[in-house]
């Protein structure tokens, strides 16, 4: 009887591991809610705000990407007003999440991952070696569809002054949950924008991931 619950037991924990790695093949992914209280006080994060650029392969949950996305960019308020600010609201930053299975778009309001693309993006986003090895790298895209009012100076300061400020976020996050973060300016910026076929700029990537043990 003890063996064939120990059978059981086993059988089901590496169901739900099969499960979890299935559902990053999957056109879309529904994030549990965010936890949107409790945490690291701010000024403590803020003292252990750090850039790392060494990683451990070892994925994130879907929690924690939830929880990641909503520090990020996420909504915040009944009105739809996001966790970052932007130029007259714009809300023109788009999160791409590129794992090693695919790449993602950051649905906002559905708190949603949708696959765009089931090839591994992140040699094609930065030529480091830590960019591969990282577990999960966010781009950060400034949606000129969503800046018409914008001239093209415009787009341009915004959309970085904008993407900073989501990067910013994401330091915070990782600095609460000890994880590793580094952002990147030197990205492939026309590469990455014909793989995805977004109208905008890629202006940030940025990895995350726990450190090495």
């Amino acid at each position: 009887m003890k063996k064939i619950f120990i059978v059981i037991t086993l059988f089901m924990m590496s169901s739900m591991l099969i499960a979890q790695d299935a559902m990053f093949s999957t056109p879309y992914i529904q994030l549990p809610n965010p936890q949107t209280r409790g945490g690291m006080p701010l000024y403590e994060a803020l003292f252990r705000r750090s850039t790392a650029r060494e990683f451990s392969t070892a994925k994130l949950s879907l929690q924690q990407i939830s929880d990641l996305l909503w520090c990020a960019n996420g909504i915040n308020r009944n009105d739809g007003k996001r966790t970052a600010p932007s130029a007259r609201n714009a809300q023109e930053i788009d999160i791409y999440v590129m794992m090693p299975d695919g790449a993602y778009f950051y649905d906002v309001e559905k708190n949603q991952l949708t696959l765009v693309s089931d090839k591994d993006l992140r040699p094609v986003t930065s030529h480091s070696d830590f960019a591969k090895q990282a577990p999960l790298m966010l781009l950060f895209v400034a949606n000129y569809d969503k800046m018409k009012g914008f001239d093209e100076n415009g787009r341009e300061f915004y959309g970085a002054t904008d993407a900073g400020y989501v990067s910013q976020n994401v330091y915070l996050y990782c600095a609460a949950n000890k994880m590793n973060t580094v952002v990147m300016g030197h990205i492939y910026r026309d590469d990455i924008k014909a793989a995805l076929q977004f109208n905008g700029k890629a202006v940030l990537a940025q990895c995350v991931g726990f450190p090495v043990e």
